[in-house]
């Protein structure tokens, strides 16, 4: 009589829960001084640079296959770009969900934000240190921030028990679920989540599971940023 085994088993969906597959769009297009951004009610609103449509390419490839029940994206048109070749693959109309767009930056906006940064504005370094986007000048508030991005995510989680959808959101929006997933502390926006990198989620009656993060296997070259990169929004 064979003896009784107890193997290890991978992780399986628990009955009546979302899986959502989080990703950050592909690289936008450089900021020029002197030369304007498109903005969309106010926020800086910049098209796919050429290596962001390579990004999107490979995002497709990698989802493809993963029998997506919808695809969300943000009123913002990186994201729409970045979901578009997996739209079309799979016969999908992206859905577009308000709240889940990037933190409004204020007076940073108009591109103020990345040139601040790489100069080392001294707000830009008390950003950093409190891991707050409200230190801004006019930005908005943390909280107020919090609230809309769990509102949006609890929207898509509502409408898709038992079933697989991919959201194709913005660094920041990425940090900030991830902070509501884990029950709060550091704002992981500021650990950075790459251009075209996939975070894994299972969502079911308010508790979360993070199944990976910032994930970029199926980007070329191994797609590794440098350490000093800065936080992961616009």
């Amino acid at each position: 009589m064979a003896e009784q085994e107890y193997r290890q088993h991978r992780f399986t969906r628990p009955p009546g829960a979302t899986e959502i597959f989080v990703v950050r769009h592909g690289e936008s297009a450089p900021v020029v001084p002197g030369q304007p951004i498109p903005t969309t009610d106010g926020q800086d609103d910049p098209a796919l640079a050429p290596d962001g449509h390579e990004q999107a390419q490979r995002v497709a490839d990698r989802l493809a296959d993963q029998a997506l029940a919808a695809l969300y994206v943000t009123p913002l048109q990186r994201t729409a770009q970045t979901a578009a070749p997996l739209a079309a693959r799979l016969g999908l109309q992206p859905r577009v969900v308000p709240d889940l767009r990037e933190v409004f930056l204020g007076e940073w906006e108009g591109g103020l934000f990345r040139q601040r940064v790489a100069e080392l504005d001294p707000i830009a370094v008390r950003m950093f240190t409190e891991e707050r986007w409200d230190v801004i000048p006019g930005a908005e508030a943390t909280e107020a921030f919090a609230t809309r991005v769990g509102t949006g995510i609890a929207a898509v989680v509502a409408a898709h028990p038992d079933q697989r959808v991919a959201v194709f959101v913005h660094g920041g929006v990425i940090g900030e679920l991830l902070r509501q997933a884990v029950g709060g502390g550091r704002n992981w926006a500021f650990v950075g989540a790459d251009n075209g990198s996939i975070s894994h989620l299972v969502a079911k009656d308010g508790r979360w599971t993070i199944r990976r993060f910032n994930d970029t296997s199926h980007l070329a070259d191994g797609y590794d940023q440098p350490a000093t990169q800065p936080p992961a929004s616009a």
